[in-house]
């Protein structure tokens, strides 16, 4: 009995037509790859690009030449002069004083304080309104009320016209208890006013005012009353 083959089944018959279409294939990568990897590449230069960089440029500057200080001045020198002296001659003898003599005599020596004159003499030339203890009259208020009375002498031309009222006089008593610089603050009339200065004039010595325990000079007021009966 004899063996019949398929074309079906015939494995040798597409051999070649396959093996002709894997090298076609394989052509026609290779030709794709050399042309890929053989492209031109441009590249693009802008001048914005160009711009920054030149913007980014540092300038460096170097310091300019400045010429050099002068030298220092040669110090002086000091020569140091001897004095050479013959032994047979001789010398004055001077008094060395030490630190600790210097001392000594500082700690004997005793502090005076200066005179204060000036001072002292303003104060008593200076006159006050108020002090520790204002001036009186000898014996106290009622004893200058009963000096006024007995020395006012009524002025007749004030008498007649019936003129009365209250004179305002100040006077500076002294240190030493005079009574001295009268004036009228507040007059009523030329007669009285002049009446009332009359009898301050003729006043005795005040018990004087003190200042911290030493007399002074103040200015003290005192009203002087005219009245008619």
């Amino acid at each position: 009995m004899e063996i019949k083959k398929s074309k079906k089944a015939d494995l040798e018959g597409g051999k070649g037509l396959s093996l002709f279409m894997g090298m076609a294939i394989a052509l026609a990568i290779m030709f794709v790859g050399f042309e890929w990897g053989t492209s031109d590449v441009v590249v693009a230069s802008s001048d914005a690009v160009a711009d920054v960089i030149a913007e980014e440029e540092i300038e460096i500057t170097r310091p300019e030449d400045t010429p050099p200080p002068p030298p220092p001045p040669p110090a002086p020198v000091v020569s140091e002069v001897l004095n050479v002296v013959e032994d047979n001659v001789d010398l004055e003898q001077q008094e060395i004083l030490s630190s600790e003599d210097n001392q000594m005599d500082a700690q004997v020596q005793t502090y005076v304080a200066p005179a204060v004159v000036e001072e002292e003499e303003e104060s008593a030339q200076q006159i006050f309104t108020v002090v520790e203890e204002m001036p009186h009259f000898p014996g106290g208020e009622g004893e200058l009320l009963k000096f006024l009375s007995r020395s006012i002498k009524y002025p007749v031309i004030a008498q007649e016209n019936g003129i009365q009222g209250r004179v305002v006089c100040a006077f500076v008593v002294n240190r030493d208890g005079s009574v001295v610089d009268g004036e009228v603050l507040r007059g009523v009339d030329p007669s009285l006013d002049k009446e009332a200065m009359r009898v301050i004039g003729t006043m005795p010595k005040w018990v004087p005012g003190k200042q911290r325990g030493k007399p002074v000079r103040v200015k003290y007021t005192v009203p002087v009353t005219f009245r008619l009966q």
